[in-house]
């Protein structure tokens, strides 16, 4: 509570501007309802959540200089921070400083007016251990009884004071001197040496014999018993877990010197010549290869909707079958999946995944918007698309809905400005090498199993040719610097427009160099089926393909109009064979439903086909010379007869014939619509919730917060004032362990039918990080739709632990 009111105290002192740049590094805490007072921000931004949050963006300098402070035990002096990390230099001391502004811009680590550094707890709490050291030693004594401490003074060859607070601070001035430890340990037993020797180098977390309750007796480590009478190593009282190296200790043990590590400046990468010529095609080659696949595979998706596994996700066999029949490999067809389900045009529907409303009008737009959207979503994607396999080398489906991962996004950004610090022309030699840079950038956000770091990330920034020759394209930093229309002109100028035509060859194949427009790629797949796709697609038209488009209603005439419109020359000869022999043969047979009827006009062909001995199995029985039944149902009747080579329609009950086109299946929005009745506020929808984040002004808020007075918590958790809203009373009636900020939070989220974040511990004492929409609170119980589980689930506002707003990048 200490660093959260100096943190409140300091935030009132700032000056606009300065305040305005922490909104703007933590837009998590000023997500609606906003802050009133900055007490309330000072609470949100001191949320674990939060400053996880926030932690995923900081560099490895910052990084580095966060857990030196906690290594000293915050509050601590510039001084003292600057000697740890070995600043002996006025370059490094203004570096040191820059970090120290950053962090404070992020409200991490913030001045107090006495002149020493304080740091957000959870921020502390981010190392077990930092720099390897342990507790310093007044802290690892506090539970010592006198006489142990005398016992120790004895030992040292030290006079024991009388009281004990007194001989506390005589064994702390006594080990706060590295000359003295390193003298007392020079005169310690070889076996002690190299325990305590060890023991520093390795932190903690090193190797260490447990001590369980009762006598040491042989468990104790060789060496351990001389270090713990002088108060070299500190044993719990009950003797339990393994003695402990005082901070105080393992510094002297690492010599004068020994300094935090500090590298304020980026490593380099060897460079290799990459000119804006070569960047530009090497980038749009990828670009337009992904555009023309990822409009093969969300076509397929239209044609049959992939199904989800029980478990959830697409699993290997539909995405082989989408792959195969899209023409891409594995990682396209996941990253396409995934980017246009973040951007909408695809959502679960049932047992299925099925494009929405929206890819009708996405697949009308020419290839370079396309790309756009796609590239857009894959920017701010919670997650790895590719990542194809887990940590168990276990396959992973693909839409999953796994946990939104925040470092997954940062990893992105970190790639952008690793690749942006980049010399002009210069790009690295190998696409890899960008792996220690970015993990200078992002340190927190690699998650790659194979130990080459952010390498999956690397690969699908050059399958969308945002990496191209080692270098950021220039579809790159528009992307990086948030530039929409910028983004928009890079996109046309490096992706071709899509192709209306096609070359159409003598070996019955149909040619499309580029990307396919949307009309011409649904004609060729309606007469033709696909053999490749890429920078070329290849349809091939065949009996059975032609006779698919005759059964879907389409004539002749119109099938050779379409494609003569679409071919760069006359169509050639053997395709209009094969159309006009096909369409002479299709429909020579009508199959009406009785169980069925055959009837045609040429006496022979019945009578074949009654004779046919492959047919025998559908009970066929001339009734006419132009009349047959069948026992056989309707479908199974006219399959077995196409098996055997014949081409039959179907008819209606009113005897026209009956068109078998599919219509496709189209699946609704990604997260069911509130429930009409139940839902509160009236459930406004996604896209006036983006409109509310789009519309954040930091400015107005930081003067908001400047003119607000520094306001406690209402009276009403005390039993005093009423609640500003009706909610706010029910929620904070059975969520106890919610303080008033979260309160306001989630009977915000509540009331306007927006998304929260809700940490949650379950009866079993499982504890886990939600993210839910459509709430609909019925006391003690919250209901909403989960998004981590995607189904509807009941929750208990008891269980409730912290609440923190649906991040926004």
């Amino acid at each position: 509570m200490k660093s959260r009111s100096t943190l409140a105290t300091w935030l009132g002192s700032l000056d606009g501007s300065r305040l305005v740049r922490v909104l703007e590094s933590r837009r998590d805490a000023t997500a609606a309802p906003e802050p009133r007072w900055v007490g309330e921000l000072a609470d949100r931004l001191q949320r674990p959540g939060s400053v996880a949050l926030a932690l995923t963006r900081l560099a490895l300098p910052h990084l580095q200089v966060a857990e030196a402070l906690a290594a000293l035990r915050a509050p601590a002096s510039r001084d003292a921070l600057a000697k740890l990390l070995g600043v002996a230099d006025d370059d490094t001391a203004r570096e040191l400083a820059a970090v120290l502004e950053a962090l404070a811009d992020h409200a991490l680590v913030w001045p107090d007016g006495a002149e020493k550094l304080r740091m957000a707890g959870p921020l502390r709490q981010a190392w077990d251990a930092p720099l390897g050291l342990d507790a310093p030693l007044e802290e690892l004594l506090a539970g010592t009884t006198s006489d142990e401490l005398r016992g120790m003074l004895v030992a040292l060859g030290v006079k024991p004071p009388g009281g004990k607070s007194q001989r506390l601070a005589a064994l702390v001035e006594h080990h706060g001197d590295p000359e003295r430890v390193l003298s007392l340990i020079a005169k310690a037993p070889a076996a002690t040496r190299k325990l305590l020797e060890g023991r520093a180098a390795t932190g903690p977390a090193g190797p260490a014999r447990f001590i369980m309750f009762g006598s040491p007796g042989p468990d104790l480590e060789v060496g351990a018993r001389w270090a713990l009478d002088r108060g070299l190593l500190i044993q719990d009282r009950h003797r339990y877990g393994p003695a402990r190296m005082p901070a105080e200790v393992t510094v002297a043990l690492r010599g004068s010197g020994w300094h935090a590590p500090f590298q304020p400046v980026p490593p380099s990468a060897q460079s290799a010549s990459a000119t804006p010529a070569e960047v530009d095609g090497e980038a749009s080659a990828a670009a337009a290869a992904f555009a023309t696949h990822a409009a093969s595979v969300l076509s397929a998706c239209s044609t049959t909707a992939p199904a989800r596994l029980k478990s959830g996700g697409i699993g290997a066999r539909e995405l082989g079958r989408i792959g195969k029949a899209a023409q891409a490999d594995d990682a396209v067809v996941r990253l396409t999946l995934e980017t246009a389900h973040a951007a909408g045009l695809l959502a679960h529907d049932g047992d299925r995944v099925a494009p929405t409303e929206a890819y009708d009008a996405w697949a009308e737009q020419e290839p370079p918007e396309q790309f756009a959207v796609l590239l857009r979503a894959w920017l701010n994607l919670a997650l790895t698309p590719t990542q194809a396999r887990g940590e168990d080398n276990k396959a992973l489906p693909a839409l999953a809905g796994a946990p939104p991962c925040n470092g997954c996004v940062q990893a992105r950004h970190g790639l952008l400005a690793a690749a942006a610090r980049l010399p002009a022309g210069q790009g690295v030699r190998v696409a890899s090498d960008l792996g220690p840079l970015i993990t200078w950038y992002r340190p927190l956000a690699d998650s790659s199993p194979d130990g080459r770091p952010f390498a999956t990330v690397i690969r699908e920034a050059e399958l969308l040719g945002v990496l191209a020759r080692g270098a950021l394209s220039a579809i790159g930093i528009h992307l990086r610097t948030g530039d929409a229309e910028g983004l928009g002109v890079e996109c046309r100028r490096l992706l071709p427009s899509a192709t209306s035509t096609a070359r159409i060859g003598a070996d019955l194949t149909a040619v499309v160099t580029g990307t396919p427009s949307a009309r011409l790629a649904a004609l060729l797949d309606s007469v033709a089926d696909r053999e490749t796709s890429g920078t070329a697609s290849v349809w091939r038209f065949s009996a059975g393909s032609v006779r698919r488009a005759l059964d879907a209603g389409l004539v002749p005439e119109d099938i050779t109009a379409d494609l003569a419109a679409v071919a760069t020359g006359p169509l050639p000869q053997p395709l209009s064979y094969l159309i006009a022999d096909t369409a002479r043969g299709h429909g020579r047979v009508r199959i009406a439903p009785a169980s069925c009827v055959l009837h045609g006009d040429e006496p022979a062909l019945l009578a074949e086909l009654a004779a046919h001995r492959r047919l025998a199995k559908l009970g066929l029985r001339q009734l006419a010379p132009t009349v047959l039944i069948s026992r056989s149902p309707l479908g199974a009747t006219l399959a077995a007869l196409r098996a055997e080579g014949y081409a039959p329609v179907a008819e209606t009950a009113e005897g026209t014939v009956r068109i078998e086109k599919a219509r496709p299946q189209r699946a609704g929005a990604a997260v069911p619509a509130p429930r009409g009745s139940r839902a509160r506020g009236g459930g406004r929808s996604a896209t006036s919730t983006a409109t509310e984040s789009a519309a954040f002004d930091p400015n107005a808020l930081a003067l908001r917060l400047q003119a607000a007075p520094p306001a406690p918590e209402p009276a009403s958790l005390d039993g005093g004032e009423p609640f500003a809203t009706d909610t706010e009373g029910i929620v904070a009636g059975w969520a106890k362990r919610l303080p008033y900020s979260d309160v306001r939070q989630l009977a915000h989220a509540i009331d306007a039918g927006q998304a929260i974040t809700v940490e949650y511990v379950a009866t079993s004492g499982n504890r886990t990080v939600r993210t839910l929409s459509r709430l609909d609170l019925d006391p003690p119980y919250l209901e909403a739709w989960c998004h981590l589980r995607g189904a509807e689930r009941v929750f208990t506002l008891s269980g409730i632990h912290s609440v923190m707003s649906v991040a926004a990048e």
